[in-house]
């Protein structure tokens, strides 16, 4: 008898190695994604009772194989290509690592929106069911699988090559961009889930960090993403903290801070200071994670070093600015100026129009902690008030109401 757990972390590491590797070799993403589901199913009933075999990844692209050519026989008017698929033997171990990586840019591929993208990485590369992605977005399981069939449609329909883009190429910053961003929502949506009762899903930030470690081994020259992986460490190493004894929201300036992973700062610093060190410039994704390495340097809140912080912010605006970007700085502004210019900087964000930001809980968080600083108790409770009405995420909601029963009793003294 085999563990089942470590079959199913081995499956899931070796599942975007078989897909690869099959659909390199047929070009039919959809038929061989549904062959090698079955080769996993075959495999989880298979090797706790008999143990994993000597060579899991040739058993399993075999059997996938002729799951395969099973689906090419039921097919009359694909004869040839079946005696074609029996003939070839099954390749040798190949490359691994390119044909995961060629199956991470297939599946992000600029052609699908982000939602879809970020489905069909998880289910093909990511080894996650369509129930679990399904249950880390809270939608139903046929939403999501109509989502994940919709983009291996369009896939098709576009004519994706299954290759890496090259380097250089016209197409390879919009490319890799693609990739860079869906791993970034992936990690964000696991640290921070946008959602339900836990504030966080680790498998969903794991998963993130492993593709992006499998991104940064492929592309090492890449800055950005180094950058990313950076980021994603520094943050990750904050998550025990996160959290209080009853799965509360504990917010950073109060967070123990000897609770957080300092394996992960470390490697995250490191990854930070090659990247900066070979010249390579500034990005979005280096300068988020230069902010979460400022924060993760300081021993307590209050030696955190807000200027450098702003400053980083403002570089950051200037590179690649978004309304998330400026609502970001307001906080960074406020620790370094106070709240009246912070404040300020907000109603500037308002009156320029705040897109995908119009209407979240977040913009009004932030304004609501400005006015607390700025000594405004009833204006700030009014939009801790808002915030926790808009936010879908219950303990951030647990959160917001708690700030503001707080300011309720500071407004609203119990009369003598």
């Amino acid at each position: 008898m085999t563990d089942g757990r470590d079959v199913e972390d081995l499956l899931r590491s070796l599942a975007p190695q078989v897909l690869g590797l099959l659909a390199r070799r047929q070009g039919d993403f959809d038929a061989c994604e549904d062959a090698v589901q079955e080769a996993l199913i075959a495999a989880a009933r298979h090797w706790p009772l008999h143990g994993i075999p000597e060579n899991p990844r040739g058993w399993l692209l075999r059997t996938a194989t002729r799951r395969r050519v099973d689906q090419v026989r039921g097919d009359t008017a694909r004869r040839r290509r079946e005696e074609r698929v029996a003939r070839e033997p099954a390749p040798a171990a190949g490359p691994e690592g390119d044909d995961t990586l060629a199956l991470l840019f297939m599946c992000c591929h600029p052609a699908l929106t982000p939602a879809s993208a970020i489905a069909l990485t998880l289910r093909a590369v990511g080894g996650l069911t369509t129930a679990e992605i399904a249950a880390a977005y809270l939608v139903p399981e046929a939403t999501m699988a109509q989502r994940i069939s919709r983009a291996k449609q369009r896939l098709k329909a576009s004519s994706v090559a299954f290759e890496v883009p090259r380097p250089g190429a016209p197409d390879w910053p919009s490319r890799l961009g693609s990739v860079l961003r869906v791993l970034y929502l992936v990690f964000n949506e696991g640290y921070a889930v946008s959602a339900g009762p836990v504030l966080h899903r680790a498998d969903l930030s794991g998963e993130a960090i492993r593709l992006a470690r499998q991104l940064h081994r492929a592309l090492p020259a890449e800055g950005e993403v180094a950058g990313l992986l950076a980021l994603m460490l520094l943050t990750e190493a904050r998550r025990p903290a996160r959290t209080g004894p009853h799965g509360e929201l504990v917010p950073l300036a109060e967070q123990d801070r000897a609770r957080w992973n300092r394996r992960l700062i470390r490697e995250g610093t490191g990854l930070l200071a090659g990247t900066f060190s070979r010249g390579a410039g500034v990005g979005e994704y280096r300068l988020q994670a230069a902010v979460a390495a400022v924060h993760d340097s300081a021993a307590r809140a209050e030696d955190t070093d807000w200027p450098q912080i702003h400053g980083l912010y403002e570089l950051l605006e200037h590179v690649a600015g978004s309304p998330l970007v400026t609502l970001n700085r307001a906080v960074a502004l406020a620790m370094t100026d106070g709240p009246v210019p912070a404040l300020e900087l907000l109603d500037r964000l308002d009156a320029e129009g705040r897109g995908p930001l119009a209407g979240h809980h977040r913009v009004h968080a932030v304004r609501a902690h400005l006015l607390e600083l700025a000594g405004e108790p009833i204006q700030a409770l009014h939009h801790y008030r808002l915030a926790a009405a808009l936010t879908a995420s219950t303990p951030e909601q647990r959160y917001l109401t708690t700030k503001a029963a707080h300011l309720h009793g500071v407004s609203h003294p119990p009369a003598d």
